[in-house]
């Protein structure tokens, strides 16, 4: 009964079709616009799945160019001293005289002004003058030490002279022991010089007579005869601030950075250098490193290390603990090949550039220099103009587009691209 049914259903399909196609007989032009109309409706299917499932991609390229690429290692500090010194005090009491004026050039050690003490500016003064009487003592004692110890030491060194393969025991003791007290004597003076200069500073800043600390011109002068420096800010004709004068010179700043352990290797003594500071943003200075810390210091278990970096130029505008930023010149290389670092990458071991030959990519391995931040040098593998890639762009018919980096690192402006559909 069901499988009458079914032939019933197709006896009538059958006969609908059979008339649907005499109908289209019967008039030519009917016949031709059905037939047009399905061509283009099968082209259609046939091209919207076709291209679905095709990617275009656009490489990103750049040519093997030559130019100069600068190495650096950045770090970050600030200034440690700049061309301005403040001129201080701790003395109280009523200024007597001030002898010089603004703009006025002093050198080191002359004589700014003078104040009459009163009971505590005395009293404070002769503190510490005993303090640096005492300090001084210490230096002598802890230099007449030290002398001791060297004498012995270099007594106990002619001792085993000419033994030194056969140093028996008993002179291994000796000599580690001279060497071990002729190191903390040695320590031990180093404080004591470090106590005496701490002392005079104390003794200086409570003196009666204030001197410039360097040659220089002297400028914001705060002080003027019959005006009265106390250590209480309460009264109204009293200074609550000791700094009463600056006096800037010819000298060039100098900053302390540090850099990493993993840096601090390439770093060297008379390296130059760029330094740019937050508070002088249109102005780029150059310097040189003066000294390279090579002991370190250890924060949170991370070890920096410190680098003095002097300027070659000087502007009022630095002010000591001024943040600023170093670029350190490791390597400037002129003439070379280069292309943008974000062409390379690292597989097993090789460096591998991958470039476009003939509308295809291909895996070049190469030899590198040097690089900075956006750019690496070709020393083998690559030819001036050659075509390498440095990322892609793959897109479908959709609205949406997907970026692809081919390797890692930051894309270099200025590149070509080249279209290709697979």
């Amino acid at each position: 009964m069901k499988n009458d049914k079914n032939t019933n259903i197709w006896a009538n399909l059958l006969g609908k079709v059979q008339v649907f196609w005499s109908w289209l007989k019967a008039d030519r032009r009917r016949l031709v616009g059905a037939a047009v109309t399905a061509l283009l409706l099968a082209s259609s299917i046939w091209y919207l799945v076709s291209r679905g499932n095709k990617n275009e991609v656009t490489y990103q390229t750049m040519a093997v160019t030559k130019g100069t690429i600068v190495s650096t290692v950045s770090a970050s500090g600030q200034i440690l001293t700049s061309n301005l010194v403040n001129v201080s005090t701790q003395a109280t009491g009523v200024v007597k005289a001030v002898y010089v004026k603004n703009g006025d050039k002093v050198y080191a050690g002359q004589k700014i002004a003078e104040i009459t003490l009163d009971s505590d500016g005395t009293l404070a003064n002769a503190k510490a003058w005993t303090s640096l009487v005492s300090a001084q003592n210490g230096v002598n004692s802890a230099n007449n030490s030290y002398r001791s110890t060297q004498a012995s030491l270099q007594k106990v060194y002619e001792d085993i002279k000419g033994h030194d393969s056969d140093e028996t025991l008993a002179q291994k003791e000796t000599r580690t022991k001279a060497e071990v007290s002729n190191d903390n004597a040695y320590d031990q003076l180093k404080s004591a010089q470090a106590n005496l200069a701490s002392a005079g500073l104390s003794y200086r800043q409570s003196s009666p007579v204030i001197t410039a600390p360097m040659t220089g011109t002297v400028d914001n002068i705060t002080l003027a005869s019959g005006m009265v420096l106390s250590n209480s800010s309460s009264s109204t004709t009293a200074l609550s601030s000791n700094r009463i004068a600056v006096i800037t010179s010819q000298a060039n700043p100098i900053a302390t950075f540090t850099v990493s352990e993993v840096d601090v290797s390439r770093v060297r003594q008379g390296q130059k250098a760029t330094i740019t500071l937050d508070s002088i943003s249109d102005k780029t200075f150059t310097g040189k490193v003066l000294t390279v810390d090579k002991i370190g210091t250890v924060s949170s278990g991370v070890t920096n290390y410190p680098v003095v970096i002097g300027f070659d130029t000087s502007t009022p505008e630095i002010l000591p603990n001024m943040a600023v930023t170093a670029n350190i010149i490791l390597q400037t290389k002129t003439d070379i090949l280069i292309v943008p670092s974000s062409a390379i990458t690292s597989q097993n071991g090789e460096y591998i550039a991958k470039t476009l030959k003939n509308g295809q990519e291909v895996d070049v391995a190469v030899e590198v220099g040097i690089s900075s931040d956006t750019q690496t040098e070709i020393v083998l593998g690559l030819s001036e103009g050659e075509i390498v890639i440095t990322g892609t762009v793959i897109g479908t018919t959709s609205s949406s587009t997907q970026t692809r980096s081919v390797f890692s690192g930051g894309g270099f402006g200025g590149g070509g691209a080249v279209r290709i559909a697979r």
